[in-house]
């Protein structure tokens, strides 16, 4: 376990949610503004927790965040990657429910406060699921949202195309259990963590609100683009594949079809990124014949969406993937 440092108020009672920010050499106004926006939810200073994890930065945040007094929690800890700092904020967190954040983005009050409604008014609910905006100007325009019907993660998974970012679901402590975010992996951590949290939920509430803020930023880890970057990312996506197509090979029939076709969604991703972020014939080959080796290739022959159907059968043969290559990379310029 990581040496930190810890500055935590004393509580009581077992909060509803705990908030896990994690931060990395973050402008403080960014994370400040990530705190204010959960602190300006309806909920009380006993039903939050608020958790700051600061994965080594280069200089302590704490005294800007000394304005928040007891209201937050703060670990220190030595660099080791978004992965570690969560499972440090997950370690210690009391909160019933869990909200993992981003330091430089921010929760959206009005359709949070939809989620937070449904985990107070059906205390059976193991995730909410909702959506994102990259509009710094989103405001939304009604706060009369339709409560969808609760199915369980396995069903979701079987029926419809996952959006894998952990920091659009909140979720129960209970049902995490163990689970954790593999230490090392830096890209698709959260690929790697959702599926297997919602095959473990039996109640789950998939929203389309838009409640998060995702901030986009260029110097984020997600858009660097050197060369050993892009390997990076490509080298961390395969082993989150290959690990959960192992995991579905010893699941039940049900959960076994539900993780399978997620594997086959983010395989598809990760040859669209080999095309997009190398622009190399040669690496896609490569890299294709490592996903053949392990019976990741070809995809696997299902209807899970017109675009997965289209890309299938462009990617079986050479010629099909010379034109999904050169497809791509034009319809990106015309973007």
């Amino acid at each position: 376990m990581q040496n930190h440092q810890v500055h935590t108020p004393l509580q009581s009672s077992q909060p509803l949610v705990s908030f896990i920010i994690t931060c990395y050499n973050l402008p403080i106004q960014m994370l400040c503004e990530c705190i204010d926006s959960i602190l300006a939810l309806s909920l009380t200073t006993e039903e939050r927790e608020v958790i700051v994890v600061d994965d080594g930065s280069n200089t302590s945040p704490m005294n800007g965040l000394m304005q928040y007094g007891e209201e937050i929690v703060y670990i220190r800890q030595k660099n080791a990657g978004v992965s570690v700092a969560r499972n440090a904020g997950m370690q210690i967190a009391k909160g019933k429910y869990i909200q993992i954040v981003d330091g430089d983005d921010a929760l959206i009050k009005i359709p949070y406060e939809h989620c937070l409604d449904i985990i107070r008014t059906a205390p059976d609910t193991d995730a909410v699921l909702f959506d994102f905006t990259r509009d710094t100007n989103y405001q939304s325009s009604s706060s009369n949202f339709l409560r969808p019907k609760p199915v369980n993660g396995s069903w979701l998974l079987r029926n419809s195309n996952l959006h894998g970012a952990v920091w659009c679901c909140l979720f129960r402590q209970a049902v995490r259990s163990q689970l954790s975010f593999t230490p090392g992996i830096c890209y698709a951590e959260d690929e790697e963590f959702m599926p297997q949290l919602l095959l473990r939920a039996e109640v789950v509430y998939a929203t389309n609100v838009k409640a998060y803020y995702y901030r986009q930023r260029t110097t984020s880890v997600v858009h660097m683009a050197d060369d050993a970057s892009i390997t990076k990312r490509l080298d961390d996506t395969h082993a989150v594949i290959s690990h959960l197509q192992k995991m579905a090979d010893r699941l039940p029939s049900t959960d076994r079809l539900a993780l399978q076709r997620r594997v086959a969604q983010l395989t598809m991703d990760y040859l669209y990124n080999t095309i997009v972020l190398t622009r190399s014939r040669k690496t896609l080959e490569t890299r294709i014949a490592a996903l053949r080796t392990e019976g990741l290739f070809p995809l696997p022959d299902r209807n899970y969406s017109a675009k997965y159907i289209w890309f299938r059968r462009l990617s079986q043969s050479k010629t099909g993937r010379t034109l999904l290559f050169y497809a791509i990379q034009h319809l990106r310029r015309e973007r």
